[in-house]
């Protein structure tokens, strides 16, 4: 194949490449960023393509295997590794409790203890690690009632505690 049919081939492609871009990303620019990369990609690696084999397959391959290294890469940056003793591994969003926080550990109790008896048991036997049916058992209620005592408390706490991120 001819650089100038691989290129119109590969052209020919883009409304197909710009649709799976997008149901990789969900965000018009993260898209065209993709598909970009991805053109650049194909053309700087045409020599790779084996002709008489299906380019579609191969461009979408590119975009795919582009995407998640993307993804990879930005999930790295994000995450620190702690050299203490345990050695934890800490994802900067989710840090909780640094000082920009709202709300703090004891607050979040607060709220918990301020949740009726029938929810507030079931949810702490539940974040303590009882399994379900241990809870049904001991509270002598039925699975399906812990189940749904469990969820309500958390919709609760979701909404008292709105602002917490």
């Amino acid at each position: 194949m001819s650089q100038q049919e691989f290129n119109t081939a590969l052209v020919e492609l883009e409304p197909n490449l710009e649709r799976f871009a997008y149901s990789l990303t969900a965000n018009r620019e993260d898209a065209n960023d993709l598909l970009q990369e991805t053109y650049l990609k194909a053309l700087t690696y045409k020599d790779k393509f084996e002709d008489n084999t299906n380019l579609k397959a191969w461009t979408f391959t590119i975009m795919k295997n582009t995407f998640i290294n993307n993804y990879r890469k930005a999930v790295k940056q994000n995450t620190t590794f702690d050299s203490s003793e345990n050695q934890f591994l800490l994802n900067s969003s989710y840090e909780k409790n640094g000082p920009e926080s709202m709300y703090s550990h004891s607050e979040i109790s607060k709220k918990i203890d301020q949740l009726e008896d029938e929810f507030r048991i079931p949810f702490q036997m539940h974040t303590s690690g009882y399994k379900y049916k241990e809870i049904a058992e001991k509270l002598n209620l039925k699975i399906g009632t812990v189940k749904s005592r469990i969820f309500f408390s958390r919709q609760k706490l979701m909404s008292a505690l709105r602002d917490y991120e």
